[in-house]
C-alpha cells in the first residue's frame, strides 16, 4: 500500500524550501523529502550568505536572469517578513594594469545583465571609501548585501507550512519509477515506505546528480556528471578595518578569496578553491598560506596570525576544472522527455539570491502538471 501526495521536492536547502512554498501557494498539496535532520544543512548553510548583484554571468543565462529577478524579490521579501539583511555594497578590486582591464568586461557584463547601478570608480575613491584597501581601479556595486541564510530558510519553510505543505526529514528517495499519472518514489529512513505523486521536484543540491540517476526512464544524456568544488573559509581574529564587501578579480572556478562581512559585522575570507572527490568539511590550516598571499594583494596590512580557521562548504557543480563555469540547469519534460519531473543541476552561488527567481520559474514551468 503507498501514501499519495501531489507533489514532492526533494531536498529542504533555500532552493527547495522556496519552491515547496511556491507549489503549496499554487495550492498543491506539497511534502518536502529530506534526507538529512534538518534544514539547509549543506550548500544552503556553508556559503557566503552574500546577495549577489548579477554581475558576472553571460548576458541571458538562468544565473544572470535568475539572480538579477532574484535579488529584488529577495530585498522585497526580506523587509516583509523580518529576515535580517544589509545592503552594504562592494568593491570589485584590481591589483594590477591587466586586472584593471578585466574590470571593463566585468561592467559590461553587468550592465547587459540589467544590473544599472554599478559603476567604476579610480583607486583614490576606492581607497576613501576603505582606506586599507590598496588597488589599482576598482568597481562598486552598492545592490550587493549580506543576508542571515538560515532565518531566511525558516521563513520559507513557515510560509510554505503556513500554505499546508509538510517538511519530512530522515527520508532519503532510494529509488524512482514514471507511472501513469506521475512517479512513485520509494523513501528510506526509519520508516520506509512507498510514496506516489504527480510531481516531482528534484532540488537534492549535492545529491541531485546522484538522485537523477536513481529515476527509471531518465535518458542517460539528461543526467550530467557531478563535480565537486571545496572551498574553505577563515575567519579575521579581531575587528576588520572594512565596511563593505572586498571581492578579487574573479578566477575562473571562483570569485577569487574574497572579504565578507556577517551581520555582526565578522570578517571572513575565502572561499579558495579545491576539486575533491568526496564531500569533507574539515578546514585544512595548511591552506592558510594561500589566503595570506592572496588577501594581501589587496589588504597589504593583514596580520601575521589574524586568519582563523572557519568552514568549508561544497560547490555543486556540473562543470569540470578545465571546462567553462556552467549554467544552472532547470530540466523540465521538454528537456528530458518525462511528464512530472523537474530536476534542478548545478545550483550553485547565486542560488542564494536567486531562490525566490528560481522557484517562480519551477512554479511556472510545472503550473499544470498533474492537473488534467
Amino acid at each position: 500500500m503507498s501514501e499519495r501526495v501531489d507533489a514532492v521536492v526533494a531536498g529542504a536547502g533555500v532552493v527547495g524550501l522556496a519552491i515547496a512554498r511556491a507549489l503549496a501557494r499554487q495550492g498543491r498539496e506539497v511534502l518536502v523529502l529530506e534526507a538529512a535532520d534538518a534544514i539547509g544543512t549543506e550548500t544552503s548553510s556553508r556559503n557566503s550568505e552574500v546577495v549577489h548583484a548579477g554581475i558576472y554571468y553571460p548576458k541571458d543565462s538562468l544565473k544572470a536572469r535568475l539572480c538579477v529577478r532574484g535579488r529584488q524579490l529577495l530585498y522585497d521579501y526580506c523587509a516583509s517578513h523580518g529576515v535580517p539583511v544589509h545592503r552594504l555594497g562592494k568593491l570589485i578590486v584590481a591589483t594590477s594594469d591587466s586586472e584593471a582591464q578585466a574590470l571593463d568586461g566585468i561592467a559590461s557584463k553587468a550592465w547587459a545583465n540589467g544590473v544599472d547601478d554599478l559603476r567604476p570608480i579610480p583607486a583614490a575613491e576606492a581607497q576613501e571609501l576603505e582606506p586599507a584597501l590598496r588597488c589599482t581601479a576598482a568597481l562598486l556595486s552598492p545592490s550587493t548585501g549580506i543576508i542571515d541564510s538560515h532565518r531566511l530558510m525558516l521563513a520559507y519553510q513557515g510560509d510554505a507550512e503556513d500554505a499546508g505543505a509538510m517538511v519530512a526529514f530522515h527520508a532519503p528517495i532510494l529509488r524512482g519509477r514514471p507511472t501513469e499519472t506521475g512517479w512513485s518514489l520509494d523513501v528510506g529512513g526509519e520508516d520506509p515506505m512507498r510514496l506516489d505523486c504527480d510531481l516531482l521536484v528534484n532540488a537534492a543540491g549535492l545529491g541531485a546528480v546522484d538522485l537523477a540517476g536513481r529515476l527509471d526512464g531518465l535518458p542517460a544524456g539528461a543526467v550530467p556528471t557531478a563535480y565537486l568544488c571545496k572551498g574553505s573559509y577563515y575567519s579575521l581574529a579581531g575587528r576588520s578595518p572594512f565596511t563593505r564587501l572586498i571581492y578579487p578579480v574573479p578566477e575562473h572556478a571562483g570569485l577569487g578569496v574574497h572579504l565578507t562581512l556577517d551581520l555582526g559585522g565578522q570578517a571572513r575570507f575565502g572561499p579558495d578553491t579545491e576539486w575533491v572527490d568526496r564531500i569533507d568539511y574539515r578546514v585544512d590550516i595548511a591552506r592558510a598560506d594561500g589566503f595570506y598571499a592572496a588577501i594581501r594583494r589587496y589588504w597589504p596590512g593583514l596580520p601575521d596570525g589574524a586568519l582563523q580557521p572557519g568552514y568549508a562548504g561544497m560547490r555543486p557543480k556540473i562543470s569540470g576544472p578545465h571546462e567553462p563555469a556552467a549554467d544552472f540547469r532547470i530540466d523540465g519534460p521538454a528537456r528530458h522527455g518525462l511528464p512530472g519531473l523537474v530536476n534542478l543541476f548545478g545550483i550553485e552561488s547565486p542560488g542564494l539570491t536567486a531562490s525566490l527567481a528560481i522557484a517562480e520559474h519551477v512554479a511556472g514551468l510545472v503550473r499544470d502538471a498533474g492537473r488534467g
